[in-house]
């Protein structure tokens, strides 16, 4: 992955803040129009903007916008504005013309798939991102519970109680309270959280300078910090936290600096460390914990083998660098995410091709998650696009869930009855939260 301070990658954020967008069309409506009639002064749009308040299914129905974004009070129409992001955003490629070169062999998948439906959008959560090719910080533990990283903070939401907690705080020191074996008893100061994994009662963040810290959810105190690395390229691209095949829980840490990492939980040692000649944007588990998909700064994926580290396959296809892959629970299907703005879905018995190719709108596919019972496969893209496709429709149907704003992480709850999405913004960062459509819909009414 791009190696950038975060402060380097204004060009992501600057394209879709709707405030600038705002202020634009505010200014061009002034000069076309020159009346206070028919467009808000300055102030009162801004005014206008944040007093932005939640929205419920309830008020969608009712033709609120699910991010209350004030169109009727706009001089362009939201259609008209999915258009001009469509044109104008930029995805960002490590391999010139990847996406241009897949506009012209890839279609769109069908829509019209209805699998999850808007429930809430939350003002008072306020996702953000470190890293712009890093999109892993939105995690559902349950229906009801999410961690996500918010500026320093990792903070807990419950859909339930409306309460907002922090679990974390990076903005000043951290430092363990139990001692292991190659734990950094001093722990750390101001760290950058570029990735997050959450599981069960485990919490791992990953830092922009190989920083590795782990928390027990019903402790207090955090429980081992590391530096996996002092390589000037340290940072951590990603963390996945899974059941081991030994028993006990483990979790792999993909860094930059070309390597994957396996540490135990319970005592936090690290079990295995495996080399690659390339930056490692993401790993991912198969089910029978046998075999892990490996992607990152080149333009084929691996399969190695989870215990010893060799290679197994190659997958080829992809035309730039990959930083999302996930695996269905039967265990012979995986899928890949490039910045081709495509998304492969492979299986592991025949790799000569992948049985899918799905094309994005936007950009690049930043993250890809299962659902627990394989029904569907979530795409997220930087921005404005999650797409969920139909397994059982070999993934030639697709919901495609539309709003304004860079995605910091999507997540479906383990039971797979909600489904949460991050969105950064500087006027709309928010909580967007859907929940699993039933045909028994008449019994939501006791929950």
């Amino acid at each position: 992955m791009a190696f950038e301070q975060p402060h380097q990658f204004e060009y992501m954020a600057d394209e879709g803040d709707m405030s600038d967008f705002v202020e634009d069309a505010d200014g061009d409506a002034d000069e076309e129009n020159h009346g206070r009639d028919m467009v808000l002064d300055e102030y009162d749009m801004f005014d206008q903007l944040n007093q932005v308040s939640d929205t419920s299914s309830a008020q969608a129905r009712k033709g609120k916008d699910i991010q209350g974004i004030p169109w009727d009070r706009l001089n362009i129409t939201r259609e008209k504005y999915r258009l001009t992001r469509l044109e104008q955003y930029k995805n960002y490629e490590n391999v010139p013309s990847s996406g241009e070169a897949v506009d012209k062999e890839c279609q769109l998948m069908q829509k019209g798939g209805n699998y999850y439906e808007f429930f809430h959008n939350t003002r008072l959560v306020k996702p953000t991102i470190l890293h712009f090719q890093l999109r892993n910080l939105v995690w559902a533990t349950s229906k009801h519970d999410v961690y996500l990283m918010s500026n320093y903070s990792v903070m807990h939401w419950s859909s339930l109680s409306g309460n907002l907690s922090e679990v974390l705080n990076f903005s000043g020191h951290v430092a363990p309270t139990e001692k292991h074996a190659g734990s950094l008893l001093e722990g750390f100061m101001q760290t950058q959280i570029s990735t997050l994994a959450v599981k069960d009662n485990f919490l791992v963040a990953g830092g922009f300078q190989g920083e590795l810290t782990c928390k027990r959810l019903d402790k207090e105190g955090v429980s081992f910090c590391t530096r996996t690395t002092y390589d000037d390229n340290a940072i951590t691209n990603a963390v996945e936290i899974y059941d081991s095949l030994g028993g006990g829980m483990h979790f792999m840490a993909s860094n930059n600096d070309c390597g994957i990492r396996e540490y135990d939980m319970e005592r936090f040692q690290l079990l295995n460390h495996f080399r690659y000649p390339w930056p490692v944007n993401h790993t991912s588990i198969s089910p029978d914990r046998r075999v892990v998909a490996v992607v990152g700064d080149h333009v084929d994926g691996l399969l190695m083998d989870s215990q010893n580290g060799k290679t197994i396959a190659k997958v080829v296809g992809h035309l730039d660098y990959s930083f999302a892959s996930a695996w269905h629970p039967d265990g012979c299907i995986f899928a890949t995410g490039n910045q081709d703005k495509t998304s492969r879905v492979w299986d592991i018995r025949n790799l000569s091709s992948p049985i899918a190719v799905l094309k994005n709108n936007l950009g690049a596919t930043r993250s890809i998650r299962f659902s627990s019972d394989g029904q569907f496969m979530m795409v997220a893209e930087p921005a404005d696009f999650v797409h969920i496709y139909s397994t059982k429709a070999d993934y030639k149907k697709r919901q495609e869930i539309d709003f304004f704003g860079e995605i910091s992480g999507v997540s479906a709850s383990p039971d797979d009855e909600s489904l949460y999405i991050g969105i950064w913004d500087r006027t709309y960062a928010s909580l967007l939260q859907y929940n699993r459509r039933h045909t028994y819909g008449y019994l939501d009414s006791y929950f």
